[in-house]
């Protein structure tokens, strides 16, 4: 009887890590959606598409909530030992992490919906979009580090923010001349430098979701490097 009663609450065990995975993933997925039609949005001036973005934002903050929920229950019930435990605390941090990349999302849409007539020249416009295209890049990378546990790619794609903040600095260059060469657009360069400002926030909440692939796979804190 002990032995099939042990086998019971081992199983319950798995499935409650099972479910939090879900969670996390299917959080995932949504926030990945939110920062492609944020972006859709600026890049369109798509005001109808920035709205369903911000009103979308409570769903992505009620899946923290949940992931936060249903993790302390784990590690207060089950007690998990040093690998589970590393999960699960890499789950905690990593749902922070995608609420606020959440947060930028609905940030990038608001700026849209204030600012309906953008338009950016074109070198901001394609340097914004490549700073898109590497911060998606690297979340997508993010999420499939931690489903696989491959920390190995996780560590290569931490290195891929350097190339986001290089942008985020030209984008300031541009911003800061434009500025001055056309002080009658100031609203326009400073709404596209809000959102360069925007992608490389999420650079960031990528970076910090492969460290703690890093850390769930070895143990390791690789975030300050010597």
């Amino acid at each position: 009887m002990m032995r099939s009663r042990h086998r019971h609450i081992s199983g319950q065990y798995e499935s409650a890590l099972d479910a939090v995975q879900l969670l996390f993933s299917k959080m995932g997925g949504i926030v990945e959606d939110q920062l492609s039609k944020a972006m859709h949005a600026f890049a369109q001036n798509d005001i109808e598409v920035a709205l369903e973005v911000r009103n979308n934002e409570e769903t992505v903050n009620e899946y923290e909530k949940l992931i936060d929920q249903e993790t302390v229950k784990i590690i207060a019930l089950r007690q998990p030992a040093a690998t589970d435990l590393r999960l699960l605390v890499s789950l905690l941090k990593s749902g922070t992490d995608l609420e606020r990349v959440g947060d930028e999302a609905k940030r990038i849409a608001k700026i849209t919906i204030e600012n309906p007539t953008l338009n950016p020249e074109s070198e901001i416009t394609a340097v914004i979009s490549h700073m898109f295209d590497r911060v998606g890049s690297m979340l997508r990378t993010a999420l499939d580090t931690f489903a696989r546990f491959d920390d190995e790619e996780a560590l290569v794609n931490i290195q891929r923010d350097e190339e986001v903040d290089a942008s985020f600095k030209r984008i300031v260059e541009l911003t800061n001349d434009g500025m001055l060469e056309n002080p009658d657009h100031v609203e326009d360069y400073l709404a596209s430098i809000w959102v360069a400002r925007a992608l490389e926030r999420i650079g960031d909440h990528a970076k910090n979701i492969s460290e703690n692939v890093c850390y769930l796979k070895e143990g390791k804190d690789v975030r300050h490097p010597g």
